[in-house]
């Protein structure tokens, strides 16, 4: 087990042990991954509710993708998906208890043979102990050791009695108003003894310790998941009362898990206002560690992103979670800055996941990885634009045998409806057989009637550009079953085969 000590004072002994000198300005890498942040809730998207100022400002200095989706709406999957450059079932990660398999090429792998001094701090997903050297990263952080040393500093005052605060969290235990936090309650905690604070400090740490030499830090904060984590300082920054109701659709109610059933419209509205308040939270945090680097006069070096790794459904269809294809837990932000190096503006083209990873090993001079199922976006942060953009983005969540393709005019869903998901979202039809839903985003954008049997030809086509993306990309490719129909084609790539770690 590793001592608290050996956690927070390796950060000094890496200053002297890893990686080489700063050869000539090597920039450097910043990474920001929040959890859950759908990509409408950001001031710089147009939103007057959202209060990040400090990712705001980040947008204001370099190109902000507006249409950015993850590969998978579902933690695990979409981290190791953006870490290896493939797609998740390609990844061997397409369930959130699944780790990825060791020695499998990552990016931290190709910027530590590239001279860099790696680390990752907080909310990774690697569902293992994060020991050095783990997946390319030589230092981390993670979880449960980010917990426990967080935990060996007590807080040093608490709340009055008077402030009620967070239960512990119960998901799927406790009805969903509560672990959902319908109540908008803070943690027992002031905002300087938060875990988020915390991380926010030990990143700090990282970045003045490894000042002199090129580095590649991810920092990843655990908010807005639920159940939206805020101090006891911001529990009245949100009054429940501005948060519209997003209205429930026609086809909606028999797809919506039960579990959500029994909200009430003022549980609904103070979920919202619940969520609004971890963001504002995580972003002053993610302010934290960009003063650092500011006052550290590392930021005109050091390339910066912030992403998260998938959206979040606000009530949307009846939904407070992610685990489904659309387009608020697919859609999540993505902005890229590097003084004098990335321009200044806004990208409207769709992007996926997977090309951030490609995109990050070009802009830094490093080999790219063995396979990537990415593109790289270096021409939309230079102020140009690729010569093919992305005609769609696919997204998978596998649990429950689905994909989905947007284009500009459609969403495209299909499901094999024959496996009974086991994420506690269970809906009153557990397996319904095979369906396929079509949206037209143009006339539809809420999503909310489905017109596939209106369009056989935009379904087939749809169809196809599906089972050629399994086809291109799934590493059992080759054993695909010969005289399968399109759509067994699409139910056999379907199905999770995670790969165990070696």
């Amino acid at each position: 087990m590793i001592s608290r000590r050996t956690l927070l004072g390796s950060l000094a002994a890496g200053s002297t042990a890893w990686g080489q000198p700063r050869p000539g300005g090597q920039p450097n890498l910043l990474v920001i991954v929040s959890d859950d942040h759908t990509g409408h809730v950001l001031g710089a998207h147009g939103n007057a509710l959202a209060e990040t100022p400090h990712l705001d400002g980040l947008a204001a200095e370099g190109t902000r993708f507006t249409r950015h989706y993850c590969n998978s709406p579902v933690c695990t999957p979409s981290r190791q998906s953006f870490l290896t450059g493939l797609l998740p079932h390609a990844a061997g990660v397409t369930t959130l208890r699944t780790p990825l398999a060791d020695g499998r090429p990552t990016l931290a792998r190709q910027l530590r043979a590239a001279g860099y001094t790696t680390a990752a701090l907080g909310k990774m997903h690697f569902n293992r102990p994060g020991q050095a050297g783990l997946h390319g990263f030589d230092y981390l952080l993670t979880e449960p050791e980010w917990q426990k040393a967080w935990n060996a500093e007590p807080a040093s005052k608490t709340p009055p009695e008077t402030v009620r605060t967070k239960p512990p969290w119960r998901p799927f235990k406790d009805p969903a108003r509560i672990w959902l936090n319908a109540e908008k309650l803070p943690s027992a905690r002031f905002y300087e003894e938060m875990k988020g604070t915390f991380l926010a400090r030990q990143a700090c740490r990282f970045l003045e310790e490894n000042r002199q030499r090129p580095f590649a830090l991810v920092v990843s904060f655990q908010e807005p998941h639920s159940p939206f984590d805020f101090p006891v300082d911001d529990q009245n920054v949100y009054d429940p009362a501005r948060f519209p109701v997003p209205r429930v659709g026609p086809e909606d109610a028999g797809q919506i898990p039960l579990i959500f059933r029994d909200l009430s419209d003022a549980d609904k509205q103070g979920i919202a206002a619940a969520y609004y308040t971890s963001v504002r939270f995580m972003d002053r945090n993610a302010g934290v560690v960009l003063d650092c680097l500011k006052k550290l006069n590392l930021g005109d070096n050091t390339l910066v992103v912030y992403t998260s790794d998938n959206g979040y459904m606000l009530g949307e269809h009846g939904r407070f979670e992610k685990h489904c294809g659309y387009d608020p837990a697919l859609h999540v932000p993505l902005i890229v800055r590097w003084p004098g190096r990335v321009r200044a503006g806004t990208v409207t083209d769709m992007t996926e996941m997977t090309d951030l990873t490609a995109t990050l090993l070009d802009m830094l001079g490093a080999e790219p990885l063995p396979q990537m199922h990415g593109q790289s976006l270096r021409p939309y942060l230079e102020g140009k634009r690729p010569a093919s953009p992305r005609g769609h983005v696919f997204s998978e969540y596998l649990e429950n045998e689905e994909a989905y393709i947007r284009t500009e005019q459609y969403k495209f869903v299909f499901c094999s409806g024959k496996r009974e998901r086991t994420d506690g979202y269970r809906t009153d039809h557990p397996t319904p057989g095979r369906y396929v839903r079509l949206f037209d985003l143009k006339r539809d954008p809420g999503e909310f009637t489905n017109i596939a049997a209106r369009q056989p030809t935009a379904v087939r086509n749809l169809a196809g550009l599906m089972l050629k993306r399994f086809r291109q990309t799934h590493p059992e490719a080759a054993q695909e079953p010969a005289r399968l129909s399109r759509e067994e084609a699409i139910e056999w790539y379907l199905r999770p085969r995670d790969a165990a770690p070696a």
